[in-house]
C-alpha cells in the first residue's frame, strides 16, 4: 500500500521544527530515520497530514563522553556501534544496537527515533531505563528532562506533548558488568524477549543491579524487582532464580505471531538468566 497524501517539510532548525508543530499540533509528526513511522504511513495504521523530517536538522547529531554521557536523537546506531569512546565507556550500547534489524537500518536508524516512537518492540527504550537515562525535550516552553522509567505511559504514548521534540538522551556512565540479551524470530525482527542488565560487583557479593526487559508488555519494563533480588547475593542459581520470579511477576505479554503467552513468559525468564549470568562475568 502507498500512504496517505501528506505535506512535507525539511525544516533545518529547531525553532522551524516547533513552529510546525504548533502550527498543526497532532496532526503533525516528526521523523528521524522513519523506520517505524513510514511503515505504519504505507499500511494506513497511522496518518500524518504533516510530515516534518529532521534529516537538515543542525545541532541534533554528535556523543559527548565523560561522568554523563550524551547522545544527540539524531545520532544513528551505526554512529553509535563505530564510536570507540561509547564503545569503552558504555559498551552495552554497542551490544545492543548491534542487535537492531540490519546493516541498512542501522545506518538510518537513529536513537531518538527508537525511543521517541514509544513502540514497545523497540530495543533502545528498556536499555535507556536500565542505564537510568533521561531524555531531553524542547517545546515552544523551552527545555526539559524526562527520565526513561516514567517516560512511557503506553504502546505509542509518552510523556512528550504533540509541540516537544526530543532531542538528546544522557545517562551516568555505566559501572560494571553488563549485557543485552535478545531472542528473536529472525535477523531484522523484533525481539520476542530482550533483557538489559547492568552489574556491579564488591567482592563476591552482587552491590546493585539494574534490569529492564523489552516487548513483554506495552511499556518497556523496569524491573526494580528483579535488580533487588539479586543485591547483596552472590548471583548464584537460587539468586538469579529469584530474579527471574520477580520480572515475570512484572512483565504482562500478550499472544501475537512471536508466540503465546506461556512461550514468551518461558522465553524471558531464559533470556533474562543469561543476560545476568553473563553480566556477572563481566562485572
Amino acid at each position: 500500500m502507498i500512504p496517505a497524501a501528506f505535506e512535507y517539510y525539511r525544516p533545518t532548525d529547531l525553532s522551524g521544527v516547533i513552529a510546525i508543530l504548533q502550527e498543526h499540533g497532532d496532526d503533525a509528526r516528526v521523523m528521524a530515520g522513519g523506520h517505524s513511522l513510514i511503515p505504519m504511513m504505507k499500511l494506513r495504521m497511522a496518518e500524518v497530514p504533516h510530515l516534518i523530517d529532521m534529516q537538515d536538522v543542525a545541532g541534533l547529531t554528535g556523543i559527548t563522553i565523560g561522568d554523563t554521557i550524551t547522545i544527540g536523537a539524531m545520532t544513528t546506531q551505526a554512529e553509535i556501534i563505530d564510536h570507540a569512546g561509547l564503545a569503552e565507556a558504555a559498551p552495552i550500547m554497542r551490544e545492543a544496537a548491534l542487535q537492531i534489524a540490519d546493516p541498512q537500518v542501522r545506518y538510518m536508524g537513529t536513537v531518538g527515533g527508537n525511543v521517541a516512537n514509544g513502540d514497545p518492540g523497540n530495543d533502545m527504550p528498556g536499555l535507556m531505563q536500565c542505564l537510568d537515562a533521561e531524555f531531553t525535550l524542547v517545546g515552544p516552553d523551552g527545555e526539559r528532562s524526562v527520565k526513561a522509567r516514567d517516560f512511557y505511559e503506553a504502546a505509542y504514548m509518552t510523556d512528550r506533548e504533540d509541540e516537544e521534540v526530543l532531542t538528546a538522551v544522557s545517562f551516568a556512565k555505566p559501572a560494571g558488568g553488563y549485557a543485552y540479551e535478545k531472542q528473536k524470530r529472525k535477523i531484522g525482527d523484533y525481539a520476542t524477549a530482550a533483557a538489559a542488565v547492568q552489574l556491579v560487583k564488591d567482592g563476591g557479593t552482587c552491590a546493585s543491579a539494574s534490569i529492564a526487559m523489552t516487548n513483554l508488555s506495552d511499556t518497556p519494563i523496569y524491573s526494580d524487582a528483579a535488580g533487588a533480588a539479586l543485591t547483596g547475593t552472590s548471583v548464584d542459581a537460587d539468586a538469579v532464580k529469584a530474579a527471574v520470579a520477580a520480572m515475570l511477576g512484572d512483565i504482562d505479554p500478550v499472544e501475537d505471531n512471536r508466540g503465546p503467552v506461556a512461550f514468551k513468559r518461558h522465553v524471558a525468564g531464559v533470556i533474562l538468566a543469561r543476560a545476568i549470568e553473563r553480566a556477572w562475568s563481566r562485572a
